[in-house]
């Protein structure tokens, strides 16, 4: 089944996997809502003319509000939420008892709060049009669990949580909520977050995985793709 049509909102789309999902799934057909606290004009661009930016503080309900808003006014429906926005590459890493307590609020607030934040701001109008999709970007950190990244790896442990709790209580409205959990991914967050030990830090993580290579965000946008479509839903 194809997402011509679907209408896409897309949290952290400025760059990184965000913008990817933005470009790619503008390329299948979707109409896209680029927000970010970032400027999306470069997102809006590579998807063409379905799609429209948008100011987003993930951390603001009344912003989350506004997304969700501009995406009704434009396209008259929402069918997907990609929770893509995080802190990751302005997290300052180290030992657990070293992290800076802004830097565990910080992340706490933006990665686990953020979702619920648009998650609300969504499902009213995935009821009223008979169902939808949420995608939440969670980590393969959650289940390896990253040393040196506690905060990172904490809140991205709660993201799985919390897709499995809103998964049960939105099956009812035809809503699924799932969760993505990739390897590092070669972004500019990863770049930034592991700085001049980005080799090594890449070295590590594919000599733990059975295919081994780094990600780059298109490995990620089939899957994104196919939990948008209805034949996710069985």
């Amino acid at each position: 089944m194809s997402i011509a049509g679907k209408v896409v909102l897309i949290t952290g789309a400025a760059r990184g996997l965000g913008f990817e999902y933005a470009r790619s799934l503008a390329a299948l057909g979707a109409y896209i809502v680029a927000g970010d606290v970032l400027d999306c004009s470069d997102a809006v661009a590579a998807a063409g003319g379905n799609a429209i930016g948008v100011p987003l503080d993930v951390s603001d309900v009344a912003s989350a509000d506004s997304m969700a808003e501009r995406a009704i006014e434009r396209f008259g429906r929402i069918d997907a939420l990609i929770n893509n926005a995080a802190l990751y590459g302005s997290l300052r890493g180290g030992r657990f008892n070293q992290i800076a307590e802004a830097d565990w609020d910080a992340a706490m607030t933006v990665n686990v709060k953020g979702i619920w934040n648009c998650c609300k701001a969504v499902v009213p109008a995935m009821r009223q049009s008979g169902g939808g999709s949420i995608i939440n970007v969670a980590s393969l950190a959650a289940t390896y669990g990253m040393p040196f990244a506690l905060h990172y790896t904490t809140s991205k442990a709660a993201v799985i949580g919390l897709t499995r709790g809103l998964a049960r209580e939105l099956g009812r409205d035809n809503i699924r909520v799932n969760a993505l959990a990739p390897s590092a991914v070669m972004t500019e967050g990863t770049v930034e977050f592991l700085g001049d030990k980005l080799d090594r830090g890449l070295e590590v993580i594919r000599a733990g995985q059975s295919i081994q290579r780094t990600l780059v965000p298109e490995d990620l946008t089939g899957t994104v793709a196919w939990l948008i479509r209805m034949a996710a839903s069985s």
